[in-house]
């Protein structure tokens, strides 16, 4: 599971309801259908409107992947990967490798060896791969684009149930007990716009796309790695290469991990 997701929810719930305490406001203010109706059947029927019911049954699957931590290959033991593959082909040729397409559990990475064992050429590899990333990062951007309108629709939406509430409020003058109570409730609306808003489906969106883009980092990392192999180039030097996607200082410990390795 991807706890970030759950503890930022969490975090925000205390944020919001710590603040109305520390103001003075009750909680229970919270307790309105008429807004809640307003502000999550309204944001929902936007998007409804918006967006294709092609990309609006993928909505659960997003949720799926904002919840749960994907298992990528980790980029450290990816490189020592290619670091070995390379060593075989070197010594065996590149079909030596053909045996361990059948080994490789994901899909991208094994269509792309497979590519590279049939004997295609380097250029085709990184054509056909790389339409392949594009056509993933145009999918996860339709993905997080239906967050984002979602995120620009509700606090607009919280505007309109204010406006509503003030109206009822405001048609009752003759109950001035009461009337401060119902413009205090009419903007409750609001509060539940700018808070599903700023602090769920903005954010929702934001982390899509940065999965996304690790997706993408992930998937260029084994391109390179494929058409170094392809072009007979020494492991060390493909280490060197595919190192340079780590950050910094992992990049740095790798490196010098590698280099004691090959020393002994």
């Amino acid at each position: 599971m991807d706890k970030t997701s759950l503890i930022g929810i969490i975090l925000g719930i205390i944020g919001i309801g710590v603040g109305m305490v520390a103001k003075g406001v009750s909680p229970s203010v919270l307790i309105n259908p008429a807004a809640f109706l307003i502000i999550i059947v309204g944001t929902a029927a936007a998007v409804v409107t918006a967006f294709p019911m092609s990309e609006i049954k993928k909505v659960p699957k997003l949720f799926g992947i904002l919840f749960k931590e994907r298992q990528l290959m980790n980029p450290t033991d990816l490189i020592r990967m290619f670091s070995d593959w390379a060593q075989l082909a070197r010594k065996e040729g590149l079909l030596a490798l053909e045996a361990k397409t059948n080994e490789i559990e994901d899909d991208f990475l094994k269509s792309g060896l497979s590519l590279a064992v049939d004997g295609q050429s380097a250029d085709y590899i990184r054509d056909v791969l790389s339409e392949e990333i594009e056509a993933m990062e145009e999918r996860h951007q339709a993905g997080a684009t239906i967050f984002t309108q979602a995120g620009t629709y509700a606090p607009t939406l919280g505007v309109l149930g204010a406006v509503i509430g003030l109206i009822a409020a405001l048609g009752n003058m003759a109950d001035t007990e009461s009337l401060g109570h119902a413009i205090s409730a009419a903007f409750v609306a609001t509060l539940l716009g700018i808070y599903t808003g700023y602090v769920l489906w903005h954010p929702f969106a934001n982390k899509l796309k940065r999965k996304s883009k690790q997706e993408a980092k992930l998937k260029y990392m084994m391109i390179e790695g494929i058409l170094s192999i392809l072009e007979g180039e020494a492991p060390r030097v493909i280490e060197q290469k595919l190192a340079s996607y780590l950050p910094a200082g992992e990049r740095k410990n790798f490196l010098e991990e590698s280099s004691v390795k090959k020393d002994e």
